[in-house]
């Protein structure tokens, strides 16, 4: 044996396993990715940066985590595998070296009304177990305290066999249940204006209804009109007053409707099911505005919006309801909590604590229990799916985030970096997608994706430390440093909005005037009022003295929703006019140049690619043959204007198709409108036809952007729009910004980037803090004013930035 080779197995010193120290990629070519080859190190810090639609994604999420979870999939049984996602193997040529992935991304969380930050978190479920335990007066086990459980009674006869006999015995079953009966724990209760729901003048085969979804004709109006139930000849307003229970409020019933054996609901039945037991967010916009106008939501009479029954609420533990816990904010409620000396249920305690002190260790202390987790803004869902990370024990594992620091204010920054650093230290791989120069400074390894976007992105431009992205040249290394100065001169408002006692949640009786014709910036920590004060005072007009100002074009953050048959052109209302100009010059049928409508390939149903399930493996994607990929009809691409087809059109970039749309026998000034806000947000890489599914979200936000831009309006509100956009794409967007107030109009800005602030006319600070120890305007003035004397947060950190 020799002296380097010892008998455990080790070779001079070293462990065999301990070789494997790097997760390595090879030949990746998911999306825009182009034969990329990376070697990440583990149990360190790897920031991927670069613009926007560059490639992060698709080498993050799209090839290291999805193989990683692939992997996991398939350790278990066929049948539990019949119950998962099946997802296919990323498009790369060798994965070597992975660790199990937690995925914390920036998805909302759940669109069920019922479900609550208490719920996501498991803080409900231990606070109903100590409420059960200590509560009096005792009502029961922990689901009696469940707004999700409701109570439930019944009696009846059973038969016990004995032997060679028989007995029948009367039993009774209950179960208690938290659930309050009148809102079915859902806080609200709907009241339907039956007059937005149809024309009672008329007769069902007149198309007396006026819901998105019943046309006269489709099997939601046939079920009413060929029920027998109801005359469809006579108007609405001559129903017997049995027929129009029937009409609206019949309970499910089987019956046969045109000679199919269906279930027959009332009007207002069925919309309630199919329409208001799902989140707001989540319904489709025409759905959405037809809600709006349709229904109105009033707090719960019965529990006060708590949604518990009043049996729950009566239980306390020192004078404090389960209700009222969740009511609390949570940084008080951890405070309750440690006041609980109890050694009977000491473990639960200790867990609970835990779970509630990650809340404000993590930023979240403002939150409450019950507040609706679709109401929770990108980057405080994907804070709140950390939580359940923060003190477990797992080590070597990969972590994988997608810009944690969104929504974050700088102070905010700095202790989400912690976080970052504490998960690294615990011994676990941490990858980060991620744009702040803040958060890319703390990394062990940084791998920059570009050098552009889309086709002209999808290669590895720098990978080593940070130093060395600095002088590296890349797009991100020459905007690193950055930093965007203070204008020596501002615009001179021309008129001001003012808000007079806004209240809305944790505002306390603001009084604050909002300048016009100007760039406003409205700043503050995350929970300080921002968005109460913008979007519940000043887009409602709740407390705007004079009311809401007419023409106000709100563009929030929510995201934008499509399949992979929708794409910019379709999103953006582009594919409308381009489909008129063809029909013109065709003389055809403008739904002939829709891929969803008439001109669809028959074969592939307009989808240009053909799938085949197979069960639990993952399903197989094949272009079709028959129209190979184009998605039309081939008599349809035999139409043309300006020399291109409906299928060469769509595959031009935003760019190309400008020029294209401008002048000439293509010449379509509703297109290049479209085309022009698209180029002017920074989209010209984009082809038209590209699925959104493909988008990266900084893409999805600046098509958002460039979407309501078309909607005409004197005051723009924009929700954070630099979330997901790199370095480089915010100076292009603040350059829009400026363009938008040099035409004449208002803008206002909910942010937490320095370049934005220092960019701007006017800043409107929260503060001080979160939650209700904000609230409250701590500074309005222009940001030289704001740097000058730096007395607030946003000051300090805003004063530190136009000074490196």
């Amino acid at each position: 044996m020799s002296g380097a080779e010892r008998a455990d197995g080790r070779t001079g010193g070293h462990h065999p396993a301990d070789s494997h120290d790097l997760i390595r990629v090879h030949g990746a070519r998911v999306n825009n990715l182009k034969d990329v080859s990376v070697e990440l190190p583990k149990r360190r810090l790897t920031v991927f940066t670069g613009v926007s639609g560059s490639g992060k994604s698709s080498l993050v999420f799209g090839t290291v985590a999805a193989e990683s979870q692939r992997l996991i999939n398939e350790t278990y049984s066929a049948f539990v595998q019949g119950f998962m996602p099946t997802l296919s193997r990323p498009d790369v040529d060798v994965l070597d070296g992975l660790t199990t992935a937690i995925i914390v991304d920036q998805q909302r969380m759940g669109a069920d009304p019922r479900s609550t930050v208490g719920t996501a978190t498991d803080a409900n479920a231990m606070l109903r177990i100590l409420f059960s335990r200590l509560g009096d007066p005792f009502i029961g086990p922990p689901p009696a305290f469940s707004f999700n459980v409701p109570t439930v009674h019944g009696a009846g006869a059973i038969t016990v066999e004995r032997g060679e006999s028989s007995k029948a015995e009367k039993r009774t079953y209950s179960r208690a249940g938290g659930m309050c009966p009148r809102c079915e724990g859902r806080g609200t209760v709907s009241d339907i204006d039956l007059g937005q729901l149809y024309d009672d003048g008329k007769s069902l085969n007149e198309g007396a209804l006026t819901v998105p979804g019943y046309k006269p004709g489709g099997w939601n109006y046939r079920l009413y009109t060929e029920s027998g139930l109801v005359d469809p000849d006579r108007p609405i307003r001559e129903y017997t007053k049995k027929e129009l229970h029937d009409f609206l409020y019949l309970e499910p019933t089987r019956m046969k409707i045109a000679g199919i054996n269906m279930t027959y609901e009332g009007l207002v039945l069925r919309i309630q099911k199919s329409m208001l037991s799902k989140d707001r967010a989540a319904l489709q916009p025409h759905i959405r505005e037809f809600v709006d106008r349709a229904v109105a939501f009033t707090t719960c009479p019965d529990c006060d919006g708590t949604r518990l029954s009043a049996a729950a609420r009566s239980s306390k533990i020192r004078g404090l309801s389960i209700a009222d816990a969740c009511r609390m904010q949570i940084s008080d409620l951890a405070a309750w909590v440690r006041e609980l000396d109890e050694p009977s249920v000491g473990p639960l305690l200790a867990s609970l604590r835990q779970v509630l002190d990650s809340f404000t260790e993590i930023g979240l202390g403002y939150l409450s229990l019950d507040r609706p987790a679709g109401t929770l803004s990108g980057g405080e869902a994907q804070r709140v799916k950390m939580i359940r990370h923060l003190g477990s024990s797992l080590t070597d594992v990969t972590y994988v985030f997608d810009e944690p620091t969104t929504g974050l204010h700088p102070h905010d920054i700095r202790r989400m970096n912690d976080l970052l650093l504490r998960l690294r230290d615990k011994g676990n791989t941490v990858l980060v997608v991620e744009h702040k120069p803040e958060t890319i400074a703390i990394a062990d390894h940084v791998v920059d994706l570009g050098p552009g976007a889309g086709s002209a992105g999808g290669t590895v431009c720098f990978e080593g430390g940070v130093d060395g992205l600095r002088t590296s040249g890349t797009v991100t290394g020459r905007h690193f440093d950055d930093r965007a100065a203070v204008k020596p001169e501002v615009r001179t408002p021309t008129g001001v909005l003012e808000i007079r006692g806004a209240d809305t949640h944790n505002l306390r009786e603001v009084d604050v005037d909002v300048p016009l014709g100007v760039l406003t910036v409205v700043t503050g920590v995350a929970g300080s009022g921002k968005s109460s004060l913008v979007h519940g005072s000043l887009v409602s007009g709740a407390a705007l003295k004079g009311g809401a100002p007419e023409g106000v074009v709100a563009i929030d953050q929510s995201p934008i929703r499509g399949s992979r048959r929708s794409n910019p052109a379709t999103y953006s209302g582009l594919l409308e006019p381009i489909r008129k100009a063809f029909a013109r010059a065709n003389g055809v049928k403008p739904a002939l140049f829709s891929a969803n409508s008439e001109g669809a390939c028959p074969t592939c149903n307009g989808a240009g690619v053909v799938y085949t399930d197979l069960g639990i493996m993952a399903g197989v994607a094949t272009v079709c043959e028959e129209c190979d990929g184009k998605r039309f009809q081939a008599a349809v691409l035999e139409y043309r204007l300006g020399g291109r087809n409906i299928a060469e059109v769509l595959a031009m970039s935003v760019d190309g198709a400008e020029a294209f749309f401008a002048a000439g026998e293509a010449r379509t000034p509703a297109a290049h409108a479209v085309l022009q806000r698209l180029s002017d947000v920074g989209l010209g890489y984009l082809t038209l036809g590209q699925p959104l599914t493909t988008l990266s979200g900084g893409e999805r936000q600046r098509l958002k952007l460039a979407a309501r831009m078309s909607e005409k309006g004197g005051v723009y509100v924009l929700d954070e729009p630099t979330a997901g956009l790199h370095l480089a794409d915010v100076e292009q967007l603040l350059g829009l910004l400026d363009r938008l107030v040099d035409s004449g109009k208002s803008v206002i800005v909910v942010e937490h980037h320095q370049a934005v602030m220092a960019h701007a006319d006017w800043i409107i600070d929260l503060g001080p803090g979160a939650g209700h120890d904000g609230g409250r305007v701590v500074f309005e003035g222009t940001p030289a004013a704001l740097v000058a004397a730096p007395t607030t947060l946003t000051g300090r950190h805003l004063a530190e930035y136009v000074a490196s």
